[in-house]
């Protein structure tokens, strides 16, 4: 059996940190490769490795110093060291990292050194390989990265080494030079070199323990979510929850492999399984979770026998796809369109769309609603029980909710509401209270 693990910055922070990381690694043999990030905060007041990289990658451009600050870098580094009471030294690495700022090195290169040196340290300590993700992970000309080569090349590596620690966060372009992955950072590394492992789990290790239900600076105490599956993840991170980045666990998801998200600071908890098929569609609360976005316009569009008209709602979507303004969501009916989209993406031009739409399809209306704010209510539950719905529209009217839409897709997985932004953080609290007693 093979797990990859990934460790976040907070849990990679110090040498204290670094020994439950060691501890939880080498209780489990089958824990073989780790993915590091770089040392993150240690308390509130604190600054992570990498910020401190740019700040000094910003000084060297400007031709300014970077004395201290580098300073400050090498010192976190050499604090973690003597914590751990290693003979083990980084400041070759450091005078060459030095060197490289100050020639002004590329932005990619100076903020992906945190991974590298925090991933050289824990190699060290675990007496694990260390592979360097520049060896492996691979973009091409125009910064995208390549799946199929980065995946042989990691097999490849990862066949030569029982066990190892790569670095998260970055790979190597065509040229030669260091690029870091612009979403979701050492997430998609673990996730890549998962898949290449063929891993029977993924162990993305980070400061929770496990998915909650909801955001829990809207809902005091939300519960945590046992098991989710991708589908419904993917409903919930599109509509806000960050747990995971969708970039992040698209590897993983392709191939079939769990992810089980584990706290550092609380190894005995089980977390939260993210599963590719769930082992029972019966959950308690009937819903896994709630998420939502804020800023958000409706373009409604009104016109009689809009349904008999072909090709009308491709010239309003021509209208926005135009200003390079995609959509949310599209609820329609016989007689009406709405569109929801982003308000930042139609702040600059929604006078030239709306005038625009007018002209295409010449409608009887059209309006504009902003301030707006969606809610996905998300659970495979809601599939075998009746009244999911009639629940969450009761629930809102008895706390005097106006709903402005509803949309429930086809999948019967979620069912999304629009409401005033005012209301946003009422309408969370009023139906996680409906299905969680």
């Amino acid at each position: 059996m093979i797990k990859v693990v990934k460790f976040g910055g907070s849990s990679l922070a110090d040498a204290g940190q670094f020994r439950k990381v060691a501890d939880i690694v080498r209780g489990d043999a089958s824990r073989r490769y780790v993915v590091a990030s770089a040392p993150g905060k240690r308390d509130p007041h604190d600054e992570k490795v990498t910020d401190l990289l740019l700040q000094c990658y910003y000084l060297a451009k400007d031709k300014k110093d970077i004395d201290a600050i580098f300073e400050r870098i090498c010192d976190r580094y050499r604090d973690i060291i003597v914590g751990l009471g290693m003979d083990f030294s980084l400041e070759e690495d450091f005078a060459n990292i030095k060197t490289s700022v100050l020639h002004h090195a590329g932005r990619h290169y100076v903020a992906s050194r945190g991974e590298y040196l925090n991933s050289k340290i824990l190699a060290a300590y675990l007496g694990f390989a260390f592979i360097d993700a520049e060896d492996c992970v691979f973009f091409d000309e125009k910064d995208r990265f390549i799946p199929d080569r980065t995946d042989a090349a990691v097999k490849n590596l990862l066949s030569m080494h029982e066990y190892a620690v790569i670095p998260g966060f970055y790979g190597v372009n065509t040229d030669g030079s260091i690029r870091t992955f612009s979403r979701g950072g050492s997430d998609i590394t673990g996730s890549i070199v998962a898949a290449a492992a063929g891993a029977e789990i993924y162990e993305n290790w980070t400061d929770v323990s496990g998915m909650l239900m909801c955001d829990p600076r809207i809902v005091e105490n939300p519960l945590p979510i046992p098991e989710i599956t991708y589908r419904e993840l993917r409903e919930l991170s599109y509509m806000g929850a960050t747990v995971l980045h969708e970039d992040a666990i698209f590897p993983v998801r392709k191939a079939g492999i769990p992810i089980n998200i584990r706290n550092t600071n609380a190894p005995g908890d089980p977390g939260t399984m993210i599963v590719p098929k769930a082992t029972t569609n019966v959950v308690d609360t009937v819903i896994t979770g709630i998420a939502g976005k804020k800023g958000i316009t409706a373009i409604h569009v009104e016109k009689d026998m809009m349904n008999s008209e072909v090709g009308f709602g491709r010239k309003v979507l021509e209208v926005l796809e135009n200003h390079n303004v995609s959509f949310e969501h599209l609820p329609s009916g016989i007689d009406t369109m709405s569109v929801l989209v982003a308000s930042k993406a139609v702040e600059e031009c929604k006078g030239a769309i709306t005038a625009e739409i007018v002209k295409a399809v010449n409608p009887d209306s059209i309006t504009l609603v902003e301030n707006l704010a969606l809610i996905a209510v998300v659970g495979r539950g809601m599939v075998n029980t009746e009244g999911t719905a009639a629940r969450v529209f009761a629930a809102l009217a008895g706390e005097k909710v106006n709903i402005r839409m509803i949309d429930q897709g086809s999948s019967e997985i979620n069912i999304i509401v629009a409401v005033e932004e005012k209301n946003y953080e009422k309408t969370i609290n009023t139906i996680y209270r409906e299905f969680v007693k």
